[in-house]
């Protein structure tokens, strides 16, 4: 297989993810996106911030060497997982558009570089950007299914 057309793969397969994820929130109101419909403590909008949140840490700052003030790893947390937290200003298209804005950047990286380059972020150089899609695949597949059976027991639709 090309490299070529195994990253048009991956790409493939990702991005199907990502709007299957996204394709969940269409129709709700503000409150079901929010509802924690589950035993489970998530809701829809806060697996796509999560899911926002760590496309920016892995592509941007694992792969490609990127770094943010005041976000991770700079900053840690003593919370369990603060990716889920929502804010009160959080809404449906902040959330959505800020995941956009994270999933460009990147589409952005995964076509500028070679599969096989490194990760960028010292403890995980043992790892490359192959590695890192095929891992957000599975995060963002694993996500997706998340949100399937949240819309499913707020409404019984599904996003696929």
């Amino acid at each position: 297989m090309s490299p070529e057309t195994e990253r048009a793969g991956l790409c493939e397969f990702l991005d199907m993810q990502r709007e299957a994820l996204i394709a969940n929130l269409q129709g709700l109101s503000e409150e079901n996106a929010r509802r924690a419909a589950t035993a489970s403590s998530l809701s829809l909008l806060s697996l796509i911030k999560h899911s926002a949140i760590l496309e920016r840490r892995w592509f941007q700052v694992i792969v490609a060497g990127r770094s943010f003030p005041g976000e991770w790893p700079e900053v840690q947390s003593e919370e369990l997982d603060p990716t889920f937290r929502l804010a009160d200003d959080d809404t449906i298209e902040t959330v959505v558009a800020y995941y956009r804005e994270q999933v460009s950047a990147s589409q952005e990286i995964v076509s500028s570089l070679d599969l096989d380059t490194p990760c960028a972020w010292p403890e995980m150089a043992h790892r490359n950007l192959r590695w890192v899609a095929l891992h957000m695949i599975e995060e963002t597949a694993r996500h997706a299914g998340h949100a399937d059976i949240i819309r499913e027991t707020i409404d019984g639709s599904r996003g696929l």
